[in-house]
Parts: structure tokens; C-alpha cells; sequence
């Protein structure tokens, strides 16, 4: 699947473009590895994060602020609770709940 989405992505390039991606086990599998020749000579650049950088990683700030401080002590209690907190929380990033990447 994100082999197929970043072709799809890669198909519509008109110039150079970096993509910056972490270093899951997808993006070192040998299937991987395999297609960056063929997005390589779209225009398309990969840039791997370092191996272990959090804060270089935007998803891993945003799930600090809802593990930490968003979601409330309850929503722990059961899936179904944590399931519905955690909709709630999404839902309101960028109104309700504010969070600064700089």
C-alpha cells in the first residue's frame, strides 16, 4: 500500500521533490528499496530520518500531546472509552486542541 501511494504520488511530479520519511521496517524492506530507482527517475528524492529522532518526526510530537496531554486518565479504562477519546481528540486538533511543531 504505500509503495502503491507513493507511486501515485510520483506520477504526478512536474519537478524535483524530497520526500522525507522515517526509517520503518516498510522503508527498508527489500520490495522498497526495489521501487526508489523507479521514483528516483520521476524527480522523486528520499531523505531518511536518522534512526532513532522523534522530534524530527511531526507524528511523534502530535502523539506525544494525545498520550500526554490530551487524552483524559478515563479514556485508559477500556478500548471503547480510549476508542472515543481518541476520535474526539482528532477531530479537534487545530481548534480545540493546539499544538506548535516549531
Amino acid at each position: 500500500m504505500v509503495i502503491a501511494c507513493i507511486d501515485a504520488f510520483a506520477k504526478g511530479l512536474s519537478k524535483t521533490t524530497v520526500l522525507v520519511i522515517d526509517r520503518a521496517p516498510i522503508h527498508t524492506a527489500k520490495t522498497f528499496k526495489a521501487a526508489m530507482a523507479r521514483w528516483q527517475a520521476k524527480g522523486l528524492r528520499l531523505f531518511f530520518l536518522p534512526s532513532y529522532s522523534p522530534e524530527l518526526n511531526l507524528i511523534e510530537r502530535l502523539w506525544q500531546e494525545i498520550k500526554y496531554r490530551w487524552l483524559p486518565l478515563w479514556a485508559y479504562e477500556s478500548w471503547h472509552k480510549l476508542k472515543a477519546a481518541l476520535d474526539e481528540v482528532l477531530v479537534g486538533v487545530g481548534e480545540k486542541y493546539q499544538i506548535s511543531f516549531a
